[in-house]
């Protein structure tokens, strides 16, 4: 602020304040922009308000914003001849296992395609793509996983699974959000059971850390139930081995928080998700069988013992209302329980059953893109279409893709299951999980 003085003809001086030159409103000094109090006001004024710094430059706003336009301007064009609306139109409409070619042509290519924006705006349009993401432990005890786009029939290359995880026992794997996967929980070789946890953003093709789980713990139970993650049981070293212990994560506030313990401790083996309710079966502390239902509504554990948990032996999934699983060792059998009569019925057989070793036991079974999805051992899927399924012509409803090292000549995988079934085939699927991008 500007002060001057002028000489009346009384000899007396007169102050005559000037008002700054800057718009109090967008003042760029550092007077805090709380709010502050005038000596002798009986109210707050913001703070901005009060600044009367003789040393502000009134250009400083118009020059920042010209700066960041001329920036604006200089930058090149997404595509050459379009505007970037239509240029994201076009980007948008790329095949998924393309864009990690994408991101290496410039860097405004990069950057669109490693935020939230470019496949929020994919998965908004209904153009997201859904891949089979496999984590597989190798016969030197290794992790590796791959990833399977069912449209294109092609392996995509991932990124390394953490160290940490490379040779870890009993983690939990699930999805959240759609597009990031995570790890977390299991036993390190040397050191024991773990609370860490790691997620891979499919988005980004990378892999970045998450809280700690509050409990320690390996070979437990996970599930996904409206967007958060749940584990129970499980085991830890120490007294008590067999955990009865629940914690839940939500992503939204970043954080794990304990839910009502289980009825008894259990180590799970198996577990879906199925009507509102997570059901889970596995072996107490005396190796007995048991069974129980979480309701995330009411927080609360009880025992079942119904027709569904009695005949429930392999993996499944509920999709669309119905809960699905697998029959056989291959998985060329499915069955669905039937709640009016309580019971596990056949659902369908695809005719053609590949045999009982463990190259070719079906290790998961998930949905994928409104249909299920069987993965085996030796990398080979199977698709089914059981939204109208034709059991009289099951070839027209389910689709087989070969894997990595899976035979399609039946005479041949015949002969190679017997052989894998007598060397004790040791690489085999621990995890499947679809995740969208």
């Amino acid at each position: 602020m500007e002060r001057t003085y002028e000489r009346s003809s009384n000899a007396q001086r007169v102050f005559r304040v000037q008002a700054p030159l800057v718009d109090s409103v967008s003042c760029y000094c550092k007077v805090d922009s709380g709010l502050k109090t005038v000596v002798g006001a009986t109210k707050f004024v913001p703070g901005s308000k009060l600044c009367i710094q003789p040393d502000i430059n009134p250009r400083a706003h118009k020059s920042k914003n010209s700066r960041r336009e001329r920036i604006r301007v200089q930058q090149p064009p997404l595509l050459p001849g379009l505007p970037d609306d239509l240029a994201i139109a076009c980007l948008i409409r790329v095949p998924r296992f393309e864009h990690n070619k994408l991101r290496l042509v410039c860097k405004r290519w990069f950057k669109l395609l490693s935020g939230n924006f470019f496949y929020s705006l994919r998965k908004s349009l209904g153009m997201a793509e859904e891949w089979v993401y496999v984590i597989k432990r190798d016969r030197d005890g290794q992790i590796s996983w791959h990833a399977f786009d069912l449209i294109y029939q092609m392996w995509q290359p991932l990124p390394p699974v953490p160290v940490e995880y490379s040779g870890a026992l009993g983690f939990g794997c699930a999805v959240l959000s759609g597009c990031h996967l995570y790890l977390f929980g299991g036993k390190d070789p040397l050191k024991g059971s773990m609370r860490r946890m790691i997620f891979y953003n499919a988005r980004t093709n990378k892999w970045h850390r998450a809280p700690d789980m509050l409990r320690r713990r390996h070979f437990f139970g996970c599930c996904v139930v409206n967007n958060c993650l749940y584990v129970a049981g499980g085991e830890c070293e120490g007294i008590q081995r067999t955990l009865r212990s629940a914690e839940v994560f939500d992503p939204n506030r970043n954080r794990w928080s304990f839910i009502s313990e289980m009825s008894t401790a259990m180590v799970p083996f198996i577990g879906v998700v199925y009507d509102g309710k997570w059901f889970l079966k596995g072996l107490g502390t005396h190796r007995e069988v048991l069974s129980e239902a979480y309701a995330p509504e009411t927080n609360v554990w009880s025992r079942v013992n119904n027709g569904m948990v009695s005949g429930w032996r392999n993996p499944s999934v509920s999709l669309n209302g119905k809960l699905y699983a697998l029959d056989c060792r291959d998985g060329c059998k499915l069955r669905m329980y039937d709640e009016s009569t309580d019971s596990w019925i056949r659902f369908m057989d695809s005719k053609l059953h590949m045999g009982n070793s463990r190259a070719f036991e079906a290790a998961g079974l998930v949905a994928l893109n409104g249909k299920l999805c069987i993965i085996r051992n030796n990398m080979s899927i199977s698709v089914v279409d059981v939204s109208n399924p034709d059991r009289r012509n099951p070839g027209g409803v389910w689709e087989n893709f070969g894997g990595k090292s899976h035979l399609r000549n039946n005479i041949f995988a015949n002969l190679w299951s017997s052989i894998a079934g007598r060397s004790g085939l040791k690489s085999h699927i621990v995890h499947c999980q679809v995740l969208q991008a």
